[in-house]
């Protein structure tokens, strides 16, 4: 038999066994499969993250069982983990009670829904505008006006908020339209605040979506607003979303504006506001606080909850794909 039967026979014996323990491409391929050893070198990796979790939940899970804490063991040095006897007190005086007279946490809480939530939607809709403008038109002072935006990113807003209440008095004795102590005034300055960040996250979602999608719909007869709304907006909707995290929680846990703009206007008061009146000249009371801390967590986390989706593909868009 020569050399050339041999590789056959070899070849036909092969094929018949499945390739079996030679590795070929018909047969079996070997599974590698992590080792122990591995494993134990990855695990200084989970226990610092396992700290870096413990490290920045254990503040939220203070507040929280100290919410639930009666005042006797908040005021103790023999603190517990878990509270001995649990009681709701405490949220019970915040929403039931009267901070200020004739005003009561629900007041609060509507007033901070109406400046969050238009706040919002305001934000969104100016933002993806400017944000299309910037992405897909050429004009003068377009690179220009793309600094001013990463510039005005680096400014506070409280370095600004004797400038813009000086402007304010003078629009509202001007035009007689007061925007001082109401919510009109705090709904401009938080929607013109989440402006620059929005408009810039937005504008790489806008330059993603290709030209000839909106040039095929302009061919077929639609308007330019029918091609915002039935093409553009369906594909830059986790951009807004994730742009839209800044402007919510801008407007719902800002302090500083909202105290200054409404005054003595106790009656357009937000949440953040009712914080301040717990911290009295005699003492802290650390159980309303606590409370009040958890009630004002809730509805982030209920927009994170619905949101969470459309976050990650929106944080995640312009990666690889497939």
């Amino acid at each position: 038999m020569t050399a050339i039967d041999q590789t056959s026979a070899s070849a036909v014996r092969e094929r018949a066994t499945g390739g079996a323990g030679t590795g070929g491409p018909s047969g079996p391929r070997p599974v590698y499969r992590r080792g122990p050893l591995r494993r134990l070198r990855r695990l200084p990796l989970y226990l610092a993250g396992l700290a870096v979790f413990l490290f920045s939940v254990f503040p939220v899970y203070w507040m929280v069982i100290t919410a639930f804490k009666p005042v006797g063991e908040i005021f103790t040095r023999d603190q517990t983990i878990f509270p001995t006897a649990p009681t709701l007190e405490h949220f019970d005086r915040v929403l039931n009670g009267q901070l200020i007279p004739g005003v009561n946490f629900w007041q609060f809480l509507g007033n901070s829904l109406f400046l969050t939530v238009a706040s919002v939607a305001m934000g969104a809709f100016l933002s993806l505008l400017a944000a299309v403008a910037v992405a897909r038109f050429r004009f003068r002072l377009r690179t220009a006006f793309i600094i001013l935006l990463l510039v005005i990113q680096m400014v506070p807003m409280e370095a600004m908020i004797i400038s813009i209440f000086i402007n304010f008095r003078q629009l509202s004795d001007v035009s007689g339209v007061e925007l001082l102590g109401n919510l009109s005034g705090l709904l401009i300055v938080y929607t013109a605040v989440s402006l620059p960040i929005t408009i810039m996250m937005l504008r790489g979602f806008v330059a993603a979506v290709p030209k000839e999608l909106e040039e095929a719909a302009a061919i077929d007869g639609a308007s330019s607003w029918t091609v915002f709304w039935r093409i553009l907006m369906p594909l830059v909707a986790p951009g807004l979303v994730a742009a839209s995290i800044f402007a919510f929680i801008t407007a719902w846990n800002e302090f500083i504006v909202a105290l200054t703009f409404l005054g003595r206007s106790t009656d357009n008061y937000t949440l953040p506001l009712t914080l301040s009146y717990y911290f009295g000249r005699f003492g802290t009371e650390w159980g309303p606080i606590m409370a009040a801390s958890t009630l004002l967590t809730i509805p982030v986390m209920i927009f994170f909850l619905f949101v969470q989706r459309r976050m990650v593909s929106g944080l995640t868009m312009g990666a690889v794909k497939g």
